[in-house]
């Protein structure tokens, strides 16, 4: 059965009333029963809309990730080099996520939590951390970097790691406008550039191979991938 335009509205009304407050007052006070008299609806029809508070924050993913791919837009739409398009999407990741850097530890200590859905891992997490894999595929497809084929198909991915590992740094930095993070953007950009080339010489190739297959067998799958690699 189809969702009435009612039933719509009243979960796109919860869904914007709960980014909101998570963005406000942080997840711990976020709790379904606060989003539905924010809301003006009963505790039990939030339910019916979002099973869980986790479901709430897969939403807040979605929206951040919708965000970071519109704010990347432009660089990805301009072309240039792996490190310029590099450097853009990492630094508009942190225009972005800002408005939640108040609580960011509080969604870190959630994430890691063994088996949490608001892990970037997780088959709950699948669609938001799909869009922002896209960006990193992008950035490599329409880069002027030549890359070595066996470099090319796995790129994306190593990026999209580092982007967790930036996202976690912005997380603890209390540095004006994040001064420390966005130094690590540029350092960072740069860095992959300078291997990226080194990675076309005939005697890197072999260190190439290895470092590819060693985050192939370390890198942790996200759940609904786990049954394709068994």
């Amino acid at each position: 059965m189809s969702a009435t335009p009612k039933s719509e509205r009243t979960r796109a009304h919860l869904r914007e009333v709960a980014i909101r407050m998570l963005r406000d007052v942080g997840y711990e006070r976020t709790t379904m029963r606060a989003v539905a008299a924010e809301a003006g609806v009963s505790t039990g029809n939030a339910y019916y809309h979002f099973p869980s508070k986790d479901a709430l924050v897969q939403e807040l993913y979605l929206e951040v990730q919708r965000e970071h791919a519109e704010r990347s837009a432009p660089v990805l739409a301009a072309g240039g080099s792996l490190t310029e398009r590099l450097r853009g999407v990492w630094a508009a990741s942190v225009d972005a996520f800002a408005p939640f850097h108040a609580f960011g530890a509080e969604f870190v200590s959630v994430a890691i939590r063994p088996g949490s859905d608001a892990s970037p891992f997780s088959a709950a997490s699948a669609a938001s951390r799909d869009l922002s894999r896209a960006l990193f595929e992008e950035v490599v497809a329409g880069s002027s970097a030549r890359l070595p084929e066996r470099l090319r198909a796995r790129l994306p991915e190593l990026l999209w790691l580092a982007h967790l590992g930036i996202t976690l740094f912005w997380v603890y930095d209390t540095s004006p406008g994040f001064a420390r993070t966005r130094r690590l953007v540029d350092g960072g950009a740069a860095l992959v550039g300078s291997l990226v080339r080194l990675a076309r010489l005939p005697v890197a190739r072999g260190v190439v191979d290895d470092v590819l297959r060693l985050v192939r067998d370390v890198s942790p799958a996200p759940t609904s991938d786990r049954g394709a690699r068994a």
